[in-house]
């Protein structure tokens, strides 16, 4: 009976690596779609693998690391030869996730999002910082593998660092609040039309934006603070990365307002865009998630003074 829950738990934790390994994998295949060549080195300007790496290690804990190891080594199997220049990467696309989970824990970041500590937490520790890991190791590997020439290591280094900290600020979230996400419902009613509503203006007015060759990107930060402020993280998470997918696609076409742009310009500005939008979803979500958990603790302490003040207004000795 033991020797058979051992192998229970043993096979569990195998295809709960294989299932992250395959969700990194996939997650990889899809950013190389958009990938652009910097220097020689070939770049994502988001790197969904990241965000899918620390959901999972925030769902399932570090036993899945081995699976965000796997799905690196699957991912850039593709791209060339596996060499020494590999295995740095992986190591380096598997420590930076593994260290920003351990930061997270310690800060007592909690996956709901709801409180503005917890937006910070994963802007900074989760995103920024560790992803300084991934970017420095694997840039110097190229290096010293004899894939990229030193002259070009900063370029490099630069665009590694913002594509995987773009994943982690662009899909965590969202994969975060798939676990909790319900149909919208109350307030008279008016939340499926207005859900429908944002849907429809956000997709014809980040069209227009992305596409069009005036300078509208701004457009779409009404759009988001409109998801975030009524829906919180479950209406800014996808509206931020819909907005996101649309303008890499408009910066890889070269159209739009990233028409005649040098590389480095577009890169520019399409990450000071990916990382606004962001930045602006995930902390007004948080803020007003936290304020809206302050007012119902609020109305449940007034609620059950109000009842403690009638049951002793009931109850009271006579005169």
């Amino acid at each position: 009976m033991v020797r058979t829950e051992e192998w229970r738990r043993l096979s569990t934790a195998v295809l709960l690596i294989l299932a992250v390994a395959v969700a990194y994998y996939v997650g990889g295949r899809i950013g190389l779609h958009q990938s652009v060549v910097v220097n020689g080195a070939e770049v994502t300007p988001l790197w969904p693998p990241t965000g899918i790496a620390l959901a999972a290690l925030l769902w399932l804990g570090l036993r899945t690391w081995p699976g965000i190891a796997l799905g690196t080594y699957l991912a850039i199997e593709r791209i060339g030869d596996f060499n020494l220049a590999g295995l740095g990467i992986v190591a380096g696309n598997t420590l930076a996730p593994v260290c920003a989970y351990l930061m997270l824990r310690r800060v007592g970041f909690r996956s709901e999002v709801d409180r503005l500590r917890d937006a910070l937490a994963l802007v900074f520790l989760g995103g920024l910082l560790p992803m300084l890991i991934s970017a420095t190791i694997g840039t110097w590997s190229l290096v010293l593998g004899g894939d990229l020439p030193s002259a070009r290591f900063w370029p490099v280094w630069s665009a590694w660092w913002a594509g995987d900290a773009m994943g982690v600020l662009v899909v965590t979230p969202l994969l975060l609040v798939l676990r909790r996400i319900s149909r919208p419902a109350g307030e008279g009613g008016y939340r499926v039309p207005e859900v429908s509503a944002l849907v429809l203006t956000s997709v014809v007015v980040t069209v227009v934006a992305t596409r069009t060759s005036l300078s509208l990107l701004f457009l779409v930060f009404p759009l988001i603070i409109w998801a975030a402020v009524r829906f919180q993280l479950a209406g800014s998470a996808p509206c931020v990365l819909f907005v996101s997918v649309l303008a890499i696609s408009a910066a890889s076409d070269r159209t739009g307002p990233f028409d005649g742009q040098t590389l480095l310009e577009t890169m520019i500005n399409l990450q000071a865009l990916n990382g606004a939008a962001a930045l602006t979803g995930l902390l007004l979500s948080a803020m007003v998630t936290e304020q809206n958990n302050v007012r119902l603790k609020i109305e449940q302490v007034c609620e059950d003074l109000a009842e403690l003040v009638e049951h002793l207004a009931r109850g009271g000795p006579e005169r």
